[in-house]
């Protein structure tokens, strides 16, 4: 499996100045791409991913910037135009309403890719030389392993972060233990099977003043001058803590399950869906707030290289059906508590989902159910939890 190591960079001043042109000149390479694809099609031309590539060698005729940055790096802008592209083609056809590939800002192109060539680590002196750039230090706060395949390096804000990219072998061997099933929702953050409920932590709406009373600052001054700018930084570090914590809280929550469980349950929901209808911003904003699939994809990868089974089950009546009995039983979304008028089994709506999850999951009939008391965790025994260090996942 390939995972991901973050770690912040120290470029100094040359350094930068040729990371921003780097990045500058790449945008300027996928927003041509995009343009000449977008024309050709408008045309009746379909065009390939090959004659993009080959375009690239032309355009350095064009713009001889494109000369000063790494071939394989501009390989990648291709690519990533592609992946795009292909992601955008799926998403049509699964009927969501998406309009076209928007032409990239210089605030929302901010990552160069070294894939696979074009870079060399210096472990002893925690420092990366890439082609064309130079040579930049970064904090080793933590050992890399596996074989490398590729280094990243991205702007966020005034940050600079570089990301090695690496395969490991994962032990094939699953764990045998405890299984336990997990319901997400938004008025806790989880349910299992085993009674716990997790808090929802709700960090960006606890932050929405805040952000509200900055964006009025940014908008309320000229574009593009040193106070827009200032303002805009601010802004921009208050986005930065709320994902740290997003990311601390949900690397922490998903390491107690895998390290305490053999097999977890979960639902395989379609996340992108859920957020499309949820009509009202507030239901859209608390969906993306939530982070479920952040989640899922911490639980994936941790439980991948520990060996433990992650099971994702269909996610259909899995709050309606009465995991004491197995009678349909319906509720509206406000109804928290499950109340089976057929078998008289009463639980929280969300423990009832997690027990039926784990059910299905592990392919067990229906059974009576020990109505358990919850044990409530609040967002700081979360966080109290064993501290780890941060990996970074693409998503």
């Amino acid at each position: 499996m390939f995972i991901s190591y973050k770690y912040r960079a120290y470029p100094d001043a040359t350094v930068e100045t040729r990371l921003n042109v780097a990045l500058d000149t790449c945008r300027w390479l996928y927003n041509n791409l995009l343009e000449e694809c977008t024309a050709a099609r408008e045309n009746g031309i379909t065009p390939t991913m090959r004659e993009t590539q080959a375009r690239i060698v032309t355009l350095k005729d064009e713009n001889p910037a494109l000369k000063e940055v790494y071939s394989k790096v501009l390989q990648m802008v291709n690519a990533t135009l592609w992946s795009n592209i292909a992601a955008l083609s799926e998403s049509k056809k699964k009927g969501r309403k998406i309009g076209k590939l928007r032409f990239k800002s210089a605030s929302r192109y901010r990552t160069l890719n070294y894939n696979q060539s074009g870079f060399k680590i210096d472990r002893e002196h925690s420092t990366i030389t890439f082609s064309k750039i130079g040579t930049v230090p970064f904090t080793l706060h933590r050992p890399y392993a596996g074989m490398v395949k590729g280094v990243l390096i991205t702007r966020s804000g005034e940050r600079w972060y570089v990301i090695i990219q690496a395969e490991i072998e994962v032990s094939e061997p699953k764990r045998e233990g405890r299984s336990v099933g997990i319901d997400v929702g938004l008025n806790s953050f989880a349910v299992d099977s085993d009674g716990m409920v997790i808090e929802n932590p709700r960090f960006y709406e606890h932050s929405l003043a805040k952000i509200r009373k900055l964006q009025q600052s940014v908008t309320r001054k000229q574009r593009f001058s040193q106070n827009w700018k200032k303002a805009k930084r601010k802004l921009e570090k208050v986005y930065d803590h709320i994902t740290n914590q997003k990311k601390d809280f949900l690397h922490k929550l998903s390491r107690h399950y895998v390290d305490t469980h053999a097999t977890i349950c979960v639902e395989d929901l379609d996340i992108r869906g859920l957020k499309e209808k949820g009509n009202f911003t507030g239901l859209h904003r608390s969906i993306h707030d939530a982070s479920w699939g952040r989640f899922y994809s911490y639980l994936s990868y941790k439980a991948e290289s520990a060996g433990t089974n992650l099971i994702k089950v269909d996610p259909r009546n899995t709050s309606q059906i009465c995991s004491n009995c197995g009678s349909i039983v319906k509720k509206a979304l406000s109804e928290r508590v499950h109340n089976c008028p057929y078998c008289g089994f009463v639980a929280d709506r969300d423990y009832n989902a997690a027990v039926n999850i784990h059910r299905t999951g592990m392919e067990q009939p229906f059974e009576p159910v020990e109505s358990i008391p919850l044990h409530h965790v609040s967002v700081m025994q979360v966080l109290a939890m064993k501290q780890e260090a941060t990996p970074f996942r693409p998503g």
